[in-house]
């Protein structure tokens, strides 16, 4: 019971380092050491400001916006990078220049070294696009983009540009408990930057409770990674996106629904991929697959009749990833995913284990309803365009400096 508990503090320690940015002298996880809180959440109190300088903004006033986007550090595959690296890409296409700026990082010490990881683990980013390590000497921007929580703690004091942008992907204070990185998360709703929202629920959410102006963009998929696909054999098969280290993938509630099932319908393999899920006990026929990559989703979804993704908070990619591949999407039914699947489209589940084994059994048993929801989201996910998406964001950033420009 001890080593169980080790190792999920050990995860822990890994977490503060690459979210926190906690050097290893401070947490080595061998024995004594010391958890800096200030070190880690400082930004909250840091209020060193960099000025707006007009002479900077008159030296580049006639020429392309330029956008600074702060970022988080990034591991392998991250869902949000690659999002905000296509995002970047396509507004480079579009005229703006565009720069990258990572918070804090810790496993990258020099410019040329984050080139290098994001060369080969992220060819989304168009190459010609400026990163550093370091937001130290941060030079003039049209729009300064903070992504992610702790990155709007640096973006709340810099000056140095015209308009401040927050593109938010989940409402991040639910990936906390009730506690101080719940509340340092909210703040930042509420410090006046103009709003790109992934969707109208959170759009609406950051509007009627932070009053924070926003504009919102949907979701499509990438068309050369995901295609319809034919399902190879008759044998009946779900995918689950199990995901035990990040909890809004509810993991647990998962795994129970799929447990009741396949005590129902143990003919019913079960494909597990996320996460490496070997250390848990898993009492029915399945395929532990692990961390897959992006180039064998696709298959593997087809192969599947019903792809179970939990989504408490903000909807995924997957769901159109999944209903591109020709396969089903099973989802929660509420406001946060609604506004691009129901149950046109997807098998919509609640939140309690024994209801989503009896949803999942009623379509199992029912291969024509299957087939009629595989066919409307295959049609759903066609209609959608990254283009048109890229628009909207465009659109967004250069209408919200012009306003900006009018108050100097």
């Amino acid at each position: 019971m001890l080593k169980k508990y080790w190792r999920f503090f050990k995860k822990g320690i890994h977490y503060l380092r690459v979210h926190h940015g906690i050097p290893d002298s401070l947490l080595d996880g061998e024995g004594s050491f010391v958890i800096h809180v200030e070190q880690m959440y400082g930004m909250a109190i840091d209020d060193r400001k960099v000025p707006f300088n007009r002479q900077d903004y008159l030296e580049h006033r006639d020429g392309p916006i330029r956008l600074n986007w702060v970022i988080p550090e990034m591991g392998q595959g991250s869902g949000g990078h690659i999002n905000i690296f296509r995002f970047i890409s396509a507004l480079e296409r579009r005229g703006i220049k565009n720069r990258i700026y990572v918070v804090h990082p810790v496993n990258f010490a020099t410019d040329k070294a984050l080139r290098a990881f994001l060369s080969e683990n992220y060819p989304i980013l168009d190459p010609e696009i400026e990163v550093h390590c370091s937001t130290d000497n941060m030079p003039f921007c049209h729009g300064i983009v903070a992504t992610s929580w702790p990155t709007a703690y640096f973006v709340r004091h810099f000056d140095n540009a015209v308009s401040k942008f927050y593109f938010v992907q989940d409402f991040e204070s639910y990936f906390y408990p009730i506690g101080s990185e719940y509340m340092l998360a909210s703040n930042t709703y509420r410090f006046g930057f103009r709003g790109i929202t992934a969707g109208d629920w959170l759009k609406h959410k950051l509007e009627t409770e932070y009053s924070m102006p926003c504009n919102s963009f949907r979701f499509s998929y990438d068309k050369q990674l995901y295609r319809p696909g034919k399902k190879r054999d008759d044998k009946q098969r779900i995918f689950f996106y199990a995901r035990p280290v990040t909890p809004r993938r509810c993991f647990e509630l998962g795994l129970l629904a799929l447990i009741e099932l396949t005590r129902r319908m143990p003919e019913v393999e079960v494909v597990l991929a996320g996460w490496d899920v070997s250390r848990y006990y898993i009492p029915f026929n399945h395929v532990s697959a692990g961390s897959v990559s992006l180039d064998k989703l696709s298959d593997m979804y087809a192969q599947c009749d019903i792809c179970l993704v939990m989504s408490p908070t903000n909807l995924s990619l997957l769901p159109l990833e999944v209903m591109a591949s020709n396969s089903v999407i099973a989802t929660q039914g509420s406001e946060n995913n609604a506004w691009m699947v129901d149950e046109r489209n997807a098998i919509i589940i609640d939140n309690d284990p024994l209801n989503i084994a009896d949803t999942l059994q009623h379509y199992l048993n029912h291969p024509e309803k299957l087939k009629a929801l595989r066919e409307a989201g295959l049609k759903c996910a066609v209609a959608t365009d990254w283009d048109d998406e890229t628009n909207k964001v465009y659109e967004c950033i250069v209408e919200g400096i012009k306003e900006d420009e009018q108050k100097l």
